[in-house]
């Protein structure tokens, strides 16, 4: 296995680990999660980059990589659903997304096809990713209002709008780019 493989591997290991950091009540939660999100995240940034720049791209890397980047954001939003800090309506419209999406690809994968991310869905797991790190930093600016520093009390209220929107924002790329997906693979949904 070659190291871009090894850092999508990599990422979905740490998913269990960022899951039990955002769940989990202890001091300073929020911000191990965001370091395990981080990190994961560097890990998509990373291993694309590696395999384009080293020649190593592979079916497996094309297949796992966006699988990967899917189980980290759906993770991260269905526990911000458990916590009351996403609408599940948005998490409704991205697991059907990614539910058709992937679809398609193992019905291109059957065909002996493997279809690569295109830029609208590097676009929909980059805004993902950026609006459940702000929501993280927020939270984290929040638990420092309970270890006692001074915060405006609107800031809780601002705070969850603003990651509501955020998430809203990055549902709409993902819904973009689920039709473009849609309507440049539609040959593999025919019945032809």
């Amino acid at each position: 296995m070659n190291l871009p493989n090894k850092l999508t591997v990599l990422r979905i290991l740490l998913v269990p680990f960022f899951v039990a950091a955002l769940l989990i009540d202890f001091p300073l939660h929020h911000l191990v999660a965001l370091a395990l999100f981080g990190a994961a995240s560097l890990t998509d940034l990373f291993d694309g980059k590696i395999a384009r720049k080293r020649g190593l791209v592979t079916d497996f890397g094309k297949f796992a990589d966006p699988l990967a980047d899917k189980i980290l954001v759906i993770s991260a939003l269905l526990c911000f659903v458990q916590l009351g800090l996403c609408d599940c309506v948005a998490v409704i419209i991205v697991l059907f997304r990614e539910f058709t999406v992937t679809s398609i690809r193992l019905i291109a994968a059957a065909k002996g096809k493997v279809i690569a991310a295109n830029i609208w869905g590097k676009v929909k797991t980059v805004s993902q990713m950026i609006a459940i790190i702000c929501i993280l930093v927020m939270r984290i600016v929040l638990d420092l209002g309970a270890l006692g520093v001074a915060l405006p009390s609107a800031l809780s209220g601002i705070f969850q709008v603003t990651g509501e929107v955020l998430i809203w924002i990055s549902t709409v790329f993902t819904i973009i780019s689920g039709v473009v997906y849609v309507a440049q693979n539609k040959q593999f949904i025919s019945q032809k």
